[in-house]
Parts: structure tokens; sequence; C-alpha cells
């Protein structure tokens, strides 16, 4: 099987997830490559996602790791049968850039989505003129064939909030996120009315963190918490900056993020006082 240079977000999970079953089992590299009759090698591109997995292949490396559940096996079996599919996001691989992509492809895999946005609504509850107005402004120079691509794959992602099995979301938004007039009064009005509406939604959890609240100090940049339904699959951190974005998935980083969500979670304003603020920002909009 030829190697991967550049293994994508859910090949590194898939085999993260084995190498940390077969640590779990207690097995080297060597004994599992005598289950699979190959070279120990074979084992290490596996782990390092260097190679993807047969599927006789993988049922024995879940057989030999003590792998029982069947639920967990099919879970297993199918994030391997989907590490390398393409999704309806592949549609627009002309028209928006690979990262945003990626992360597109790891977003629709997860189970649950905890995201912190300092100073924009974030992008599953944004409104399509509200898009192109943030488009616009953050990419000036882009085609309007790209900003239309934008929009449509925004709204695409929303999805996520009402399909069969819908995600859930759990998003925290600074106050002062509430008062930039992206796209001018008109499209904000629709935005922080959406807003509302949104949060009225059983599978999602909207909190604002007021502007006075020291907490503030600690938003360094917006972040993403992805959980997946894969039985003890590690979460994923997904943070970015206007120059790059970046995934930590070591334990040690997760929980760095993890504890300020919970920090900032308690420091945010319920549900229904986030409701009241919302309508605060309108009143002041109109």
């Amino acid at each position: 099987m030829p190697i991967n240079s550049s293994p994508t977000i859910r090949q590194r999970r898939l085999a993260r997830q084995l190498r940390e079953l077969r640590t779990a089992a207690g097995l080297t590299h060597a004994e599992v490559s005598e289950v699979l009759g190959s070279a120990e090698s074979k084992i290490g591109r596996i782990e390092n996602a260097q190679s993807g997995v047969r599927l006789l292949d993988l049922r024995a490396l879940l057989d030999a790791y003590g792998v029982t559940d069947p639920d967990t096996r099919s879970e297993i079996e199918l994030l391997a049968r989907d590490s390398k599919k393409k999704g309806w996001w592949s549609r627009y691989a002309s028209a928006v850039d690979s990262a945003y992509a990626a992360y597109v492809a790891v977003e629709w895999d997860a189970a649950e989505l905890y995201n912190v946005e300092t100073n924009i609504v974030p992008g599953l509850l944004q409104t399509p003129e509200y898009t192109r107005a943030l488009v616009e402004l953050q990419i000036p120079d882009a085609t309007p064939e790209a900003v239309e691509a934008r929009i449509d794959v925004r709204q695409e992602r929303r999805n996520l909030l009402t399909r069969e099995q819908p995600i859930q979301f759990w998003a925290i938004i600074a106050e002062s996120a509430l008062y930039h007039r992206v796209g001018g009064n008109e499209v904000m009005n629709a935005q922080l009315e959406s807003l509302i509406s949104d949060s009225r939604r059983r599978n999602i959890e909207l909190q604002v963190l007021p502007r006075e609240d020291p907490m503030n100090a600690c938003l360094f940049g917006p972040f993403v918490i992805m959980s997946f339904p894969t039985a003890g699959e590690t979460d994923i951190i997904y943070a970015e900056s206007p120059t790059s974005t970046q995934y930590y998935e070591e334990t040690a980083d997760v929980e760095t993020y993890t504890t300020l969500f919970r920090r900032l979670n308690m420091a945010a304003e319920n549900v229904s006082k986030s409701r009241d603020l919302i309508r605060r920002a309108l009143k002041e909009m109109a």
C-alpha cells in the first residue's frame, strides 16, 4: 500500500485510535505484526497514518486488541471506510481552501461541538447575508463566485443542526460580537433575530459572555472542541488565526482548552439571560 505523506484529519483519528487500542492491550508492534503476518514497519505506518488498513486486517487488529463490542467495532470500521471518502464539501474543492474543507469534513463526523467565538457569530449560526458581509470584509479580493461558494458551504454546514441525528452544539459568544455592525443594521437585525430563534432549538445551547466579565481577558481567539461518537475517541481542538489553522489532539492540549471552555461556561449568562442580552443588542441596532 502506498505511503500517504499528507494524511487527512479523519485518517489521523483512525490511526490514533488504533495506536491507543494496541497500547491498552499491552501489545508491541512486533506482536501485532505476527497477528497480521506482516512486517513490523507496516504497523508503524498504519499508526502514523502513512498508510490505510484493509478491512480484513482491521478486523484482525480489533480481535487482537480485545474489542468485542459490536457497536464499537462498527464505528471503527465506518471511520476506516470514510477516512478517504469525499463528502458534499468536495463539490466546493475549487472554491474554498483545503484547510477549510478539511475542517468541514471533521465537523461533519462530530457528535458534539463546543464553540467559543470572540468577534463574530459562529459559522453554524450565521445567516446568508451575514456570511456574505463577513466574507467580503475578510477577503476583499474574493471573486463573486468565491463569495457565493462560501455562503453555500456555510449554509450546508447548518444541516448538522437538523439532520436525522443532529449534532449537539454549545456556543459561547463574547457580547461585543453582537454589536459589530457586519453588513449594516438590517443584516445585523436579521442575524440577531436568527440567534434568538436558534437558541430555542433543543440541540443548541447558546450563551453570551457579558462585556464586563473579566473572563474576556482569557479570550485569546476562537476555538472549537469536537467530540466524536466512536467510543473512547479523543476530542480534537480546532483553533484559528488570520494566517493559519491548528488542530490539537494531544491529551494535555485538549484538557487545556476543555478547562477554558468550562470556565467560560460558568462565567457566561445562561441561555435565557443570553437571549435578553441579544434582545438588548437588537434594540440598540434599531
